[in-house]
């Protein structure tokens, strides 16, 4: 288990004990001193652009900078101040409330509900509330995670109030958005054959119309899922058609039978179900938009190089 970065600023001023530290090395060196195992070494931020450990010790590293507790030396290495050999000397946890009996830090406290503070490591943002457990890194992301998964039950809901023609056009901008088809007048003369209670046909591939996928959509409520026996029906049709590729779209879910069939039927199905399709109109811009945008600044340590040398 990953320690809280809390936890880790002890470890932190231990490593800079015997003089200067590249932050990068601590990290190498705390993460095996903790025996994390392969999964936890390698588990990252939902960004994806840092994993765990590093981000929380990257952390540890900046609140114990603004305490001054240790000082940075040049890019990317820190060593220890006075304040943080005392504070290796005593006996308390080092965490923020610790911290808070230096004035150093609770000014960087107030700084930080309103200004992109000095220090802050690789996709940080402004520092969290002090008892917080979590870095800065991790309660932006998590709350972007539960905006998002709002946003997805919101959007699915309208989806299945909406009418059938809706669902239909739905499914042609968001194709179009994802780079298949020519133009909506294409695409939507592709669409809508039958009317099976949804949306069935076939759109290009491609712009030119060289390769071509056969579509099917369900517009089901919560509960309604879709079964194996649809899944066959639909490989039926490719095959009567000659078609190699197939979407099936579902506003609610499949059965764990009819992700079996579709595996047993090969690759030529591709299966989205209600979350998805949300994923997939938010990553697309189809049926929301962006209400606020976040610019997430970092330090340009390549700046003060010349500075700290």
């Amino acid at each position: 288990m990953i320690p809280d970065y809390q936890t880790l600023m002890r470890p932190v001023l231990e490593s800079a004990r015997p003089g200067p530290r590249k932050i990068g090395d601590v990290v190498d060196e705390i993460t095996d001193r903790l025996g994390l195992d392969a999964e936890d070494r390698q588990r990252r931020l939902p960004s994806g652009k840092q994993t765990v450990i590093a981000n929380r010790v990257h952390w540890a590293r900046t609140y114990l900078k603004q305490a001054g507790l240790v000082r940075n030396t040049k890019r990317g290495w820190f060593e220890l101040t006075e304040l943080g050999r005392q504070a290796l000397e005593s006996d308390a946890r080092i965490d923020t409330a610790y911290l808070s009996q230096f004035d150093a830090f609770n000014a960087f406290k107030t700084r930080s509900r309103s200004d992109t503070v000095d220090g802050t490591p690789p996709e940080g943002p402004a520092a969290p509330e002090a008892d917080s457990d979590d870095t800065p890194d991790e309660s932006l992301l998590a709350a972007h995670a539960r905006l998002e998964e709002t946003l997805s039950a919101a959007l699915l809901e309208n989806v299945r109030q909406a009418s059938p023609a809706f669902f239909e056009q739905l499914i042609v901008d968001l194709l179009l958005a994802m780079g298949y088809g020519g133009s909506t007048e294409d695409a939507g003369r592709a669409l809508g054959r039958t009317g099976d209670n949804g949306v069935d046909g076939v759109i290009d591939q491609d712009p030119l119309g060289v390769d071509q996928i056969y579509l099917q959509a369900k517009r089901y409520g919560p509960g309604n899922a879709v079964g194996a026996g649809e899944i066959r029906d639909f490989f039926g049709a490719l095959n009567i058609r000659k078609a190699t590729k197939g979407i099936f779209v579902t506003t609610s879910d499949f059965t764990a039978w009819a992700r079996q069939t579709t595996r047993d039927l090969g690759s030529r199905i591709v299966l989205i179900d209600g979350a998805q399709l949300a994923r997939l109109m938010i990553a697309h811009d189809v049926g929301c938009r962006d209400r606020t945008v976040l610019h997430i600044k970092q330090i340009d340590e390549a700046y003060f190089d010349e500075g700290l040398a």
